[in-house]
């Protein structure tokens, strides 16, 4: 590092600057290193042949440098510190409206660790920055080459440790669009901050600020904003090579910038022996810090084959653009919110003010067209020695601009304005207050001409005072009239194949789906049956986007049932870049969703019910049998590997919704799903008694294990199933838990070996002994939860609570009340209604009627297949007496002409008809086994037909019956 000795050019500020730190410290020590190695750092820069141009990221004063240079030197060729492999994308930027960030994106690794993935870099572009400045110039100007010579994305990934990737002192996102990054690693050209704790602390405490953004907009960004080119250059040289020998010892982060420095110097020396082009033709852009560099490959001369670019991994990486924001850019960088937005406004007004014509892409989205002009081009000086610009510069006192009180006014009007619009009791008088108020801390602070950010203080100190009445705070809505949250938005024509397609398939809606904020999109498929395509694709968004960006208001789509009216909220224009995104895994959106439901279903944690979700949204969305086959298939593999029962409930839920489906729209099942009823009861049972015994396995999954095999019995046994299983596994089921022990009861009623009686017998033992009282709710718990199984107990759960709540004193039931609900609400919140709904049908429905009110448990039982008695009296002697001419019809044509009976003669109990018609009685006698025969006519009448009223007398009485009643 011995550039002074072979440049007078600093001589002078080196002498001086030699002096001060002998006076300083009193003698040589440190700092007299550091200060002449800042100056050896500036001279070894200026007087590199390839000129370099350092810049900050955002700083208006380094875009005005920026295009003022380029419009005076017209280089031939521009090196740009930017990922190399996102070349091809920056023509991509003329159909955006900025800030977009160009990203590099990897779903499936190869090469890094599997739990990194997706890995993504984004390098965001605003127009308020001197790289946007150098991308328009080179890709508008015939004759002009853009090179990109920084590492790719993935070396990025190659060189950076994990956790070391994102910007130290990153505030986590607190407007919406802070998010639009999501995790993405963060690359931009500048990156200018002190990496020494101390020095941030010292500058922001001098210079009477509150963070870095608000010093150097005061201390850098002012005085260089109208300063010549060489000025510019030599300041930034001196700042970086400050930072950087001020910087602590880091090694992996040294070693990552000394490595990035490497190799933008080599890929420069090979691009210019490959092409020829002079070195004083060139210009390289880069960031201040990477600028005062001192590694031995700085510079064409520099030495040359000690650093060897590894090779790229196998990982596949894809390329576009997403958009971005200016609070994006701040949460991810670091930066002090709303600095982005109050950069832009300063570069609109260093434009005016300098009357620099700056480079625009052309086409660029969000301009407005106006007539070409060509600037003239302004002969750069002649190259030799740069003059010493620096120690003018630092011995010049700071230039205070005087108080533009149309300006500050101007804001104190329209910060009221905002101020009343959101809620706050803002008047004439606070405008006035925030215009005094913001020169007061100016002058308190030094300044002749309030900052924004004193504006800023001022507003917060009399608008806010001690509440936010809306959404948005004081200090929010001074960032917003300053400029706002601008947020990009990437173009039709550069969005990948998937998103294109979407909004071509979304045309029929006739929205503007492509803005920010929110459509509300009506489909009608009864008139308009082309919209089913568009409610087939918006189903699908809502799948694979985020919460919000497709919410269905109306309309449902589950197994089976398709609406006819559907009614959608979209903001497919907030959330592009999930869209964006989404074009990364594949060409349409059916290719993307089946490859995630694959990913899901193969995936290492995939367990049965997450196989079974896969299948259930493959029919929901796909549809086709295919997909769904293969899926289902695998969770028979999955089943059969599982050792816990944790998913039970799920997989109970989801087979009998496929089963319901399978069954009304297909002739059979398929023949997964019946292989699955059959794996799922052998395999259920077999878990069955160690889930009833394991302390881990809850109430509700055995439920549900339970739910499965009573419900799924029927097809299970069809298929070839033993239920001599099921019975055993119940047997051999011996719970200590109280829930479990009330759910196996349960389960022995519903095969079976325990009745309803013996049950409720039981229940009333837990409540006759005191000591099991306490415990009685963890019963009740388990009776709830059977109803999964057996929803039939639903009237003996009612009655064992009714009978706990009839039976126990106050002194017992108060305490384990609470307990009771708590335990009910947590695990059987959605069983309930199945318990509530009987006592409904139980219990009376009017208060009055409760006090003669019965319980049914309480009624003695019936046997309902007792034979119950006959009526001596025939029950329709009644109704032929009452209607004489239908009887006499109905004997007249039975031949029965004896007429009617006098009242005070006996029934004769069909006798006529038994001698009218001796065949009849004849062919009845013999099918009963009676071969008596006809008695004698001389002897005593039998009373018609004692035999056979003695020998079957209950079929006598039938018989007796119908013939009254002819």
């Amino acid at each position: 590092m011995s550039g002074h000795r072979e440049s007078t050019s600093f001589a002078g500020l080196r002498g001086q600057l030699q002096d001060a730190a002998a006076a300083f410290a009193g003698g040589p020590d440190a700092l007299e290193g550091i200060l002449l190695g800042m100056v050896d750092d500036v001279d070894r820069a200026v007087r590199e042949p390839l000129e370099i141009f350092p810049v900050c990221h955002h700083s208006p004063a380094s875009a005005l440098a920026m295009a003022r240079r380029l419009r005076e030197k017209q280089p031939k060729v521009v090196y740009l510190e930017l990922c190399e492999d996102m070349a091809p994308l920056l023509t991509e930027l003329r159909n955006c409206r900025l800030p977009v960030a160009v990203q590099a994106f990897a779903g499936d690794v190869d090469g890094f660790p599997a739990d990194w993935a997706p890995l993504s870099v984004v390098a965001p572009v605003t127009e308020a920055s001197a790289e946007y400045q150098a991308i328009a110039y080179a890709l508008d100007t015939p004759g002009v080459e853009l090179v990109l010579v920084d590492r790719s994305a993935d070396h990025v990934f190659q060189w950076d440790r994990r956790g070391e990737q994102t910007q130290e002192g990153a505030e986590p996102p607190q407007e919406d669009g802070a998010a639009l990054h999501g995790e993405a690693v963060g690359v931009e050209i500048g990156d200018l901050r002190p990496r020494f704790a101390e020095l941030e602390e010292h500058l922001l405490r001098h210079g009477k600020v509150r963070h870095w953004s608000e010093w150097w907009h005061q201390y850098v960004e002012v005085p260089l904003g109208d300063s010549d080119h060489d000025t510019y250059r030599q300041v930034m040289f001196l700042i970086g090579s400050l930072f950087r020998r001020l910087a602590p010892g880091e090694g992996s982060r040294l070693r990552v910038d000394e490595d990035r420095e490497r190799y933008m110097w080599t890929r420069m020396r090979e691009h210019l022996a490959a092409s020829g082009t002079d070195p004083e033709d060139c210009l390289y852009v880069c960031g201040a810090f990477h600028a005062a560099s001192r590694v031995e490959e700085f510079g064409v001369h520099g030495g040359s084959g000690t650093f060897a670019i590894s090779p790229r991994t196998a990982t596949t990486w894809q390329y576009g653009l997403i958009p971005s924001s200016h609070a994006a850019i701040e949460a991810q960088f670091g930066l002090a919110a709303g600095s982005v937005s109050i950069a832009a406004t300063e570069w609109a007004k260093g434009l005016k003010r300098t009357r620099v014509k700056p480079y625009v892409l052309q086409g660029q989205a969000g301009r407005r067209k106006s007539a070409a002009k060509k600037a003239a081009v302004v002969p750069a000086p002649s190259s030799g020695a740069a003059a010493d610009k620096l120690s003018g510069f630092l011995r010049r006192p700071p230039v205070l601009d005087g108080l533009d009180e149309a300006e500050l006014l101007g804001w104190s009007v329209d910060i009221v304005r905002a101020a009343r619009r959101n809620g706050y009791l803002a008047s004439t008088a606070d405008a006035i207050a925030v215009f005094e108020t913001s020169i007061l801390l100016a002058g308190l602070r030094d300044r002749a001409k309030p900052t924004p950010y004193d504006f800023q203080d001022a507003a917060v100190t009399c608008i806010e005072k001690d509440s936010v009445p809306g959404r948005r705070d004081v200090r929010r809505l001074v960032e917003i009239m300053m400029g706002g949250d601008r947020i990009g938005q990437v173009g039709y024509d550069s969005l990948p194949p998937l998103a294109r397609d979407v909004y071509d398939r979304l045309a029929p809606l006739e929205l503007k789906l492509e803005q920010r904020g929110v459509r509300r999109a009506l489909l009608d498929m009864a008139s308009r049956p082309e919209l089913r395509a568009c409610s087939d694709v918006l189903w699908m968004l809502r799948r694979l986007l985020p919460q919000g960006a497709a919410r269905p208001i109306m309309g449902e789509r589950r197994l089976g049932e398709r609406s006819i009216q559907e009614s959608w909220d979209l903001a497919l224009g907030t959330h592009q870049r999930a869209l964006i995104e989404l074009g990364y895994e594949g060409v349409s959106l059916e290719q993307v969703l089946e490859q995630r439901l694959r990913r899901d279903a193969y995936g290492p944690r995939a367990t049965t019910a997450t196989v079974l979700a896969a299948v259930e949204d493959t029919l929901l969305y796909l549809g086709g049998r295919r997909l769904a086959d293969e899926l289902g298939t695998h969770a028979l593999k999955v089943l059969a590997a599982e050792r816990s029962v944790d998913g039970a409930p799920e997989v109970l839920r989801r087979v009998r919704a496929l089963l319901a489906y399978y069954r009304t729209s297909e002739p059979v099942l398929p023949a997964w799903i019946e292989s699955f009823v059959k794996t799922g009861y052998a395999h259920y049972c077999t878990l069955l008694p160690t889930a009833f015994r394991d302390e881990d396995a809850t109430v509700g999954q055995v439920a549900a294990m339970l739910g499965f095999l009573f419900s799924m019995e029927s097809l299970a046994l069809s298929l070839g199933c033993d239920r001599n299983q099921l019975e055993l596994a119940v047997a051999q089921s011996h719970p200590d838990d109280p829930s479990k022990t009330a759910l196996l009861w349960a389960a022995q009623v519903q095969l079976g070996t325990l009745s309803r009686t013996e049950l409720r017998a039981r229940c009333d033992e837990l409540l006759d002994n005191p000591l099991v009282v306490p415990s009685y709710p963890r019963y009740l718990s388990g009776f709830v939860h059977a109803l999964e199984p057996v929803p039939g107990l639903a009237d003996v759960v009612v009655e064992a609570v009714s009978n706990a709540f009839g039976r126990l004193p106050d002194t017992v039931l108060l305490p384990w009340l609470p307990l009771l609900i708590t335990t009910l609400r947590s695990g059987a919140a959605d069983l309930a209604p199945l318990m509530v709904r009987e006592a409904g049908r139980i219990f009376p429905g009017r208060l009055a009627e409760l006090d003669a009110w019965t319980p049914p448990w309480r009624v003695p039982e019936t046997d309902p297949f007792a034979v119950r008695p006959v009526a001596a009296v025939p029950r329709g002697a009644a109704l032929l007496a009452a209607h004489p001419a239908a009887c006499d019809a109905v004997a007249g044509l039975l031949g029965c002409d004896d007429g009617w009976a006098r009242p005070d003669a006996p029934a004769p109990s069909g006798v006529g008809l038994l001698a009218a018609h001796p065949a009849a009685c004849d062919a009845v006698a013999g099918l009963l086994g009676c071969d008596d025969g006809w008695a004698a006519t001389a002897g005593p009448a039998p009373s018609g037909g004692a035999a056979l009223t003695t020998r079957h007398p209950e079929t006598a009485r039938a018989l007796e019956h119908l013939l009254a009643a002819g």
